[in-house]
């Protein structure tokens, strides 16, 4: 691995650099958006209890909003409870963006490592041409060296599959994130719009409708 490494030129440094970040950010993502963490199964259920039972303290308020993105959007929605179901729902709105801006950390550093890291590829193929066309005497020797040729076209053919081993999984992740990212955000909305119709209705059903 190593070798292949030499062979692809001091263009491989800067790939390498891109891809141990774009492998930092995939497993910390991966951890981070899991379903469990962004919206515990019992939390809905919890802030009932704690409602019917008038526990809703700035204690318990506080406690909610740093345990989960879910428990911030509901205590956004909780804090203004006694001024109506459309002011609730508008700080839910604002509290969602604010939570989609925290799951979508690092995306955009994944993103632009998706786009540059072919161009470092390219970058490396075309110092691998050069060194192929050096290889050619100017002196009347029309016989290139057989060795410099070979390296010259290995730096190619490596650094443009390292680039592109780079970016596609990288794409793909990328891609997959944001997805999660706008399903997790219209599921954790749908649980707040549910329950602050529970809190109005005075009725504890606020079962999910999503898996």
């Amino acid at each position: 691995m190593l070798e292949i490494i030499k062979l692809g030129g001091w263009m491989m440094a800067p790939i390498i650099i891109c891809s141990i970040v774009a492998l930092a950010i995939i497993f910390e993502r991966l951890w981070a958006l899991r379903s469990s963490r962004i919206m515990p199964d019992d939390l809905i259920g919890r802030v009932w209890s704690l409602h019917r039972d008038n526990q809703l303290d700035a204690v318990e308020l506080r406690r909610l909003k740093t345990g989960s993105p879910l428990g911030a959007i509901v205590v956004a929605a909780l804090n203004c409870r006694q001024q109506g179901r459309e002011i609730m729902k508008e700080n839910v709105e604002r509290a969602g963006r604010h939570v989609v801006h925290e799951l979508e950390r690092y995306l955009n550093t994944l993103g632009t490592i998706a786009s540059i890291a072919p161009y470092l590829g390219l970058l490396g193929s075309v110092l691998g041409m050069m060194k192929v066309f050096s290889t050619f005497s100017t002196g009347g020797n029309d016989i290139a060296n057989p060795a410099q040729l070979a390296g010259g076209i290995s730096e190619i053919l490596i650094a443009t599959a390292a680039g592109l081993a780079v970016a596609i999984p990288s794409l793909i992740f990328h891609r997959y994130f944001q997805g999660r990212v706008a399903e997790l955000t219209v599921r954790m909305e749908q649980e707040a719009v549910q329950l602050i119709d529970a809190l109005n209705r005075g009725n504890p059903d606020v079962s999910r409708d999503s898996p």
